[in-house]
């Protein structure tokens, strides 16, 4: 009995540390509503969605002037986030092509996680696109190698080759790898391209992911 109560009261214990992590993003996503209420987004149009790499992209739309574009990351988000919050900043946009940039804070946060669960929760997220948006082109960024969480990027290097593995037998989607251009001839990682943070891009990290996204998106 005693051993059943402990089980409970764990499994209530994970179910309210996933409410709260959820819960902490509640006020970014009601602002996207609020956007949405006052000028909802045109239909067809290409969807960014992911953590923070696409929320600080705050000019993302003149990087693709030909393009519609969608912003739609919130800061610190993982996979799980973004699954949970896809019925509000993702279905109903009904975009022709969602772009996911996603992953690399579910390893920055749980040091215990693999890269196996972290690909499985992308195909979760991919799965329920599929189910949502079937005619959705679906594209998966590579998550990249920041310099200031080298100690993971085994684990990403893993998760992005079963991504990019996964993708190549899937319809209607891409692996688009922008992290070649983030290093220099020598394989050293371009520290220039970041903030002093040494996570997120500045203007010049962007036009690099500018270039390697731009032959992918549909017209």
């Amino acid at each position: 009995m005693k051993r059943l109560l402990f089980f409970i009261v764990l499994l209530m214990a994970v179910s309210l540390s996933r409410a709260q992590s959820n819960e902490s993003f509640a006020r970014e996503i009601a602002n996207y509503k609020h956007q949405d209420s006052l000028h909802f987004p045109p239909k067809n149009a290409i969807l960014f969605v992911g953590s923070s790499s696409f929320r600080k992209w705050t000019d993302v739309q003149d990087y693709f002037p030909d393009f519609t574009v969608i912003n739609r990351g919130f800061g610190g988000s993982q996979l799980q986030n973004v699954i949970f919050y896809a019925n509000k900043i993702i279905y109903p946009y009904h975009p022709k092509q969602i772009l996911i940039y996603c992953g690399d804070n579910d390893f920055a946060y749980d040091k215990t996680v693999s890269a196996e669960t972290v690909f499985n929760r992308f195909k979760t997220l991919f799965f329920q696109i599929r189910k949502h948006l079937p005619k959705a082109n679906i594209g998966f960024l590579a998550i990249k190698y920041s310099p200031s969480r080298e100690r993971l990027w085994s684990k990403m290097k893993r998760t992005n080759q079963l991504a990019q593995n996964f993708l190549a037998n899937q319809r209607n989607a891409e692996f688009i790898d922008i992290t070649k251009g983030m290093f220099d001839k020598n394989g050293k990682v371009i520290t220039s391209i970041y903030q002093n943070d040494m996570l997120h891009l500045n203007p010049a990290g962007y036009k690099i992911w500018q270039s390697d996204i731009l032959p992918y998106l549909l017209k």
